[in-house]
C-alpha cells in the first residue's frame, strides 16, 4: 500500500484542482492521498467525487499555519469535523490574516518599483480559498521579476526580505487542542524544516504530545537523512505515529513529487485507530 498523506490543491497554493490532484495520485501509483490545503477544506467534496470515480483512498485534511514561540509552524490535522464551530473560527482568523496582508505586501513591491496590482495576483489565486504569498510570488513570475517561487521567496517575500509582511497565525498548542476537539488527528508537518528545529526541540515536541499531538511528519523532502533519523527516534521515544508524505504542489514546488515520500501502512492504520 502506498500512502502519501500531505498534498496541496488550488484551493491554496498548489496548481492543481482537487480532481486533477487525485487523478494524478491515482495515476503515480497512489493507494491513499490526503488533501491538506492551507487553512482550507473547501477542496474535500470535488476530491471525494473524484476519489470514488477513480478508486483511490482520499483522507479529509487540512495544514494549519500556527506559531509558536514567534516561529512559523505547520500543523497537520485528520479527519476532523469540518464544522465544529470553535475550530471553524480559527480557521477564519488565519485566512482573514492571509488576505488582509496582501495590499501591505503589494505596497512594498510596488516602493521597491514593481509594477505589480491586486488584480495580477487575483488572477493567480482565484479558486483558493485565501490569498498568500505563493500566488504573489507567481504574479512576480508573470510579470518577468523572477523566474520561480523560490527566487520571489529568496529575494522577496520571505522573513527579512523587504516585502515580508507578517499574519495571524493560530497559537499551535490551541490548535493541536481545536483539532483533537473535533474529533481529528494531528501531525507536525515538516518539524525540522525552514527554521522551526529551534523552537521543536525534543523537549517541547513531548510537551505537545502530552497536549495531544499524535505524530511527526518525518519523511520529507526538507528533512535530510540525519533529521530523519533523529525525528524518527523521538517519535519512537514519544509513542508518536511516523508519517511521511510529499508536500506537493503541482508546478508550485519543484522536486516534491506525489509519492516522493510515503507513510508506512502500520503506522497508517496507528493514526486511524488514535
Amino acid at each position: 500500500m502506498k500512502i502519501d498523506l500531505h498534498t496541496h490543491s488550488d484551493r491554496s497554493d498548489g496548481t492543481d484542482s482537487p480532481a486533477v490532484l487525485v487523478e494524478k495520485a491515482k495515476a503515480a501509483g497512489l493507494d491513499v492521498v490526503a488533501l491538506t490545503d492551507h487553512d482550507s477544506t473547501e477542496g474535500w467534496r470535488e476530491a471525494d467525487k473524484t476519489a470514488k470515480r477513480v478508486g483511490i483512498t482520499l483522507v479529509h485534511g487540512i495544514e494549519i499555519s500556527t506559531k509558536l514561540d514567534g516561529r512559523s509552524v505547520h500543523l497537520l490535522g485528520y479527519r476532523f469535523d469540518p464544522r465544529h464551530r470553535a475550530l471553524v473560527a480559527e480557521l477564519r482568523k488565519v485566512i482573514d490574516g492571509r488576505n488582509s496582508r496582501l495590499p501591505a505586501t503589494l505596497e512594498r513591491l510596488q516602493g521597491l518599483g514593481i509594477d505589480i496590482t491586486t488584480q495580477d495576483v487575483r488572477a493567480r489565486s482565484a479558486n483558493a480559498a485565501a490569498t498568500g504569498r505563493p500566488h504573489v510570488a507567481d504574479a512576480l513570475i508573470d510579470l518577468g521579476v523572477v523566474k520561480d517561487r523560490t527566487e520571489a521567496f529568496d529575494r522577496y517575500l520571505k522573513p527579512g526580505r523587504p516585502a515580508y509582511v507578517d499574519r495571524y497565525a493560530a497559537d499551535l498548542p490551541t490548535a493541536i487542542g481545536l483539532v483533537k476537539a473535533a474529533g481529528g488527528k494531528t501531525v507536525l508537518a515538516h518539524p525540522w524544516s525552514r527554521g522551526s528545529h529551534r523552537v521543536l526541540t525534543r523537549d517541547r515536541i513531548g510537551a505537545l504530545a502530552e497536549q495531544g499531538l499524535d505524530g511527526l511528519e518525518v519523511d520529507h523532502n526538507d528533512h535530510g537523512a540525519e533529521d530523519r533519523a533523529a525525528l524518527g527516534q523521538i517519535a519512537r521515544d514519544l509513542g508518536l505515529v511516523r508519517t511521511g508524505s510529499s508536500d506537493y504542489h503541482g508546478l508550485g514546488k519543484i522536486d516534491f513529487p506525489l509519492g516522493g515520500n510515503t507513510t508506512d501502512p502500520a503506522q497508517y492504520r496507528r493514526l486511524l485507530d488514535l
